[in-house]
C-alpha cells in the first residue's frame, strides 16, 4: 500500500506544470482575477500544477509585478488580460515564451490584450502587440454581437478531440457577448461554434480553436468563453482544464 502511494505522489509530481496567469482586474475584463484565483485553487492546483497568478496594475497601471521572474519557469503561460500595454521587457518576456516553444491558452479579452485603441495614450516606455491577435492567437478582434444573448454553443461537424473529453456543448449557453473572431488563421482548428440568437445579424463564430505559433510550434488554445456566467458552467471548467493538458502535452 504504502509503494502505491508513493507511486501516486510521484506519477503527479512528473506530471505537474509550473503555470503562470496574467490577469487584471478592472470592470471590463469579467472579473478575471477572482475566476483565475478560483480556477487555480479549485481545478489547477489539486492536480498538482505550481500556479503563480500575476495581476497587472498593481501598483502601476501596464505593469505585471513579477512577470519575468515568473515565465522563466513556466510550462504554460494563460492570459486574462485586455488592453495592457506592457514595458518592453516584461513583453520581450512573453514573446520569449512563446518563441521558446511553450504554450499559451488565451481566455476572452486576450484576443485584444496588448492592441491600443485609437483614444489610448501609450505612454513612452510600454509596448503595443496589436498582431498578437492575428498572428498568435489566429482569430481576429473585429467587434462583438449583443443581440439574440445567450448565444447556444454546438461542435462543429466532424470534429473529435480531446479537448471536448467530459465536454456536453449544449450546457454551455453564453450569456455575454458573442465577439466576432473571423476569418480564422488558415491553420487553426475551431472545437466549438457559437450562435447568436433571434435578433443577431453575426453569423455563426468559432468560440474555441486551437493551433501552433511560430518555428518550434509552440501549443495555442483560445476560447472566448470565460465571463463570470461562463466560469460557473462545469462544462467550460473542463474544457479549460482538458486545454491545460492538451496544451501541455498530457
Amino acid at each position: 500500500m504504502k509503494a502505491f502511494f508513493l507511486a501516486l505522489a510521484f506519477a503527479m509530481t512528473s506530471s505537474a506544470a509550473n503555470i503562470v496567469i496574467m490577469a487584471v482586474e478592472e470592470p471590463d475584463n469579467y472579473d478575471a482575477v477572482n475566476s483565475m484565483n478560483a480556477f487555480a485553487t479549485n481545478e489547477l492546483r489539486p492536480q498538482g500544477h505550481q500556479v503563480t497568478v500575476v495581476v497587472g496594475d498593481k501598483p502601476v497601471k501596464h505593469h505585471f509585478e513579477g512577470l519575468i521572474a515568473a515565465l522563466k519557469q513556466a510550462d504554460l503561460l494563460i492570459l486574462f488580460s485586455r488592453r495592457r500595454f506592457l514595458p518592453k521587457q516584461q513583453m520581450d518576456a512573453v514573446r520569449g515564451h512563446l518563441h521558446a516553444g511553450k504554450p499559451l491558452l488565451g481566455i476572452r479579452t486576450a484576443n485584444h490584450a496588448f492592441i491600443p485603441r485609437s483614444k489610448d495614450i501609450v505612454d513612452a516606455g510600454l509596448t503595443t502587440w496589436p498582431e498578437f491577435t492575428h498572428d498568435v492567437l489566429g482569430g481576429e478582434n473585429a467587434g462583438y454581437e449583443t443581440q439574440g444573448l445567450p448565444y447556444t454553443v454546438s461542435v462543429p461537424v466532424g470534429i473529435k478531440t480531446p479537448l471536448l473529453e467530459g465536454v456536453k456543448s449544449a450546457n454551455i449557453h453564453g450569456h455575454q457577448s458573442l465577439y466576432k473572431v473571423l476569418p480564422l488563421a488558415t491553420d487553426a482548428m475551431p472545437i466549438l461554434i457559437g450562435t447568436a440568437g433571434a435578433g443577431a445579424s453575426t453569423p455563426p463564430q468559432p468560440v474555441a480553436w486551437t493551433r501552433t505559433y511560430g518555428p518550434h510550434k509552440a501549443r495555442i488554445f483560445y476560447t472566448s468563453l470565460g465571463a463570470p456566467e461562463d466560469m460557473r458552467i462545469a462544462d467550460v471548467r473542463r474544457l479549460l482544464m482538458n486545454a491545460v493538458n492538451w496544451s501541455l502535452q498530457r
